[in-house]
């Protein structure tokens, strides 16, 4: 019994640590202190005009897939959220339909702890016939989102080739 009490003490102390870096104490006119929790991840119409650092989401392809295959698209985040990740939103066009030539992609994507997520595309048989051989492009666009900004490589491209 003894142990479980260590155990529910130390994390009870790890969590106020925790909760405590995202709070700024100021103090009140009236004797005690005040809190200020972050609002960064629920600004969604954040301008950032208050110096506020959003993290900044960007993506790339990691190389053209073979149709049966599956490719991806990595997300990075930086800096780093430090007590977890965030959902993305994307948008898909370009060449390829979804449903045919790929498994349709679902938006908002995860990206973990460690910064970086993938938006993973599995190719499927091509079913258009031999006459239509040809690459098809998959074209994923980071979308505006509550929590984050998204940074200068705001979409990528992978070629579904035959």
């Amino acid at each position: 019994m003894k142990n479980r009490n260590n155990i529910f003490t130390t994390t009870l102390v790890a969590l106020a640590f925790a909760l405590a870096l995202g709070a700024e104490a100021s103090p009140n006119p009236d004797g005690g202190p005040t809190y200020l929790l972050s609002t960064a991840s629920s600004n969604a119409n954040s301008d950032n005009s208050d110096g506020e650092n959003l993290p900044v989401i960007t993506i790339h392809s990691t190389d053209n897939v073979i149709r049966g295959k599956t490719g991806s698209f990595v997300l990075n985040m930086k800096p780093v959220l430090m007590l977890g990740g965030t959902y993305v939103n994307f948008k898909v066009s370009g060449t390829a339909i979804a449903g045919v030539d790929y498994v349709l992609l679902v938006s908002p994507a995860h990206i973990g702890q460690s910064g970086y997520g993938v938006i993973q595309v599995k190719t499927l048989p091509d079913q258009r016939g031999s006459s239509f051989r040809r690459a098809y492009s998959v074209i994923v666009t980071l979308e505006a989102g509550a929590g984050y900004e998204v940074g200068a490589a705001r979409s990528a491209t992978m070629w579904i080739k035959p």
